[in-house]
Parts: structure tokens; sequence; C-alpha cells
């Protein structure tokens, strides 16, 4: 059964019915005061819909949905302001011998424990986001190649050097990470799967590093 939290709605419809459900109250025969009280209740729960809609439960980061959105806009803004962009995908390097071997409980905990120092590791100007599963997705807006692998690179040092602890279990979890700086692609899409190649590469390379996209002239 899905619950409400896996539930999505798009955010256009969203506002669509934000915006017909305030009409509707406006032309209830009811004294004014009773409207405007109504409304302010209808638009909290319309905002705590509408943030569950982008936000993965597990770890309270954007989910794939808003990144997807963000990440075109923040591409075709690059494009027309001839803006640096960097984009980073990260992953847990051996996720599944974790949950083989502690628990998909203890999975949870990394999952959570990754998105919590994440978040830490990037400046505000920066999003985190839990594409799928063990992979995240971090946006670097005006951040040219060489700057954007110093943060991924800090990154990676401080999981490889942080214990993780469970149920009185300590173990280490290192990543991957590959970084695409490049808007001479045509599409965003492209982009992303410039960094998906380059994460790969890190991954057929004996892992936990960070690994650059190659350059489109």
């Amino acid at each position: 059964m899905n619950n409400l939290s896996n539930f999505e709605i798009p955010s256009d419809v969203l506002d669509e019915i934000q915006n017909n459900i305030q009409n509707i109250i406006e032309g209830f025969d009811i004294p004014e005061a009773n409207k405007m009280d109504v409304i302010k209740k209808i638009n909290f729960m319309y905002s705590q819909t509408k943030q569950m809609s982008v936000t993965d439960p597990l770890t309270k980061l954007f989910n794939r949905r808003h990144f997807e959105t963000e990440f075109e806009r923040e591409y075709k803004r690059a494009k027309r302001y001839n803006n640096d962009l960097s984009l980073a995908v990260i992953d847990i390097d051996f996720f599944k011998r974790i949950n083989d071997t502690y628990g998909h409980s203890c999975g949870d905990y990394v999952l959570k424990e990754c998105a919590y120092l994440m978040t830490q590791n990037f400046r505000q100007t920066d999003t985190v986001y839990r594409y799928g599963g063990e992979e995240f997705a971090v946006i670097l807006t005006e951040t040219a190649k060489d700057s954007a692998c110093i943060p991924l690179e800090r990154l990676r040092k401080r999981f490889e050097n942080y214990n993780f602890k469970f149920n009185g279990e300590s173990f280490k979890v290192t990543l991957s990470i590959g970084v695409s700086s490049n808007t001479a692609f045509d599409t965003y899409v492209e982009m992303f799967d410039d960094a998906d190649k380059a994460l790969y590469c890190a991954k057929n390379n004996g892992r936990n590093m960070v690994k650059q996209a190659i350059e489109k002239v």
C-alpha cells in the first residue's frame, strides 16, 4: 500500500489545485473571518504536501524529480549567462554489502548519515539530492571544474576517515564520485550523462576516488 510520503504530485498540478480551492472558498456563503481561517489552513496543508512531493522521506534531501527540474534550470541559466556550472554524481561503494552484512536498517542509517555529511560539506549555494538508491547528485553553481574538485575530494577524504557506528558495530564507507563541469553539451541530459560516465570510470578503477569527465570541445 502506498503511503502519503511516497506519493508524488507534480508541482504545477499542486499549484493549480491550491488556486482552485482558494477560489472555491472565496465563493462560500460564510463570514469573511471564517473564509480566511479555512484558506490559511488549506495553504498550510498545501505547503506541506508540496514539500513532501520534492523531498526524499528517508534522508530529507530533495528527490530525483526536484533534481531534474533544478538541474535543467541551472544548466539553462549557465548557458544563457556563460556561467560556470559543475555537477557531481556520487555512489556509496559496495552498499549492497552493507545491507547484506548489517541489515537494511543499517543501510538506512548509512544513507541518512551520508546525507548529513554531504550537506555539511558544501556551500549553501550548492544543493545535494538523493538521486535514487545509494546514488546522490550535487549541483555546484558558478563553479568551474578545478574548484568543484576541491570540496568533492574533501568529501571523499572525510568519508574515508569517518567511523560509521550501528548497533555497536563500527565500519567504513567510501564514495566514488564523477564530476562534469562543462556546459558545451546541447542539453543538460548530456551533461548528466557525462558526469555519470566519470562516476563509472571511478568505480571501474578501484572506487573511493573522484574522476573528472573528459572535456567536450
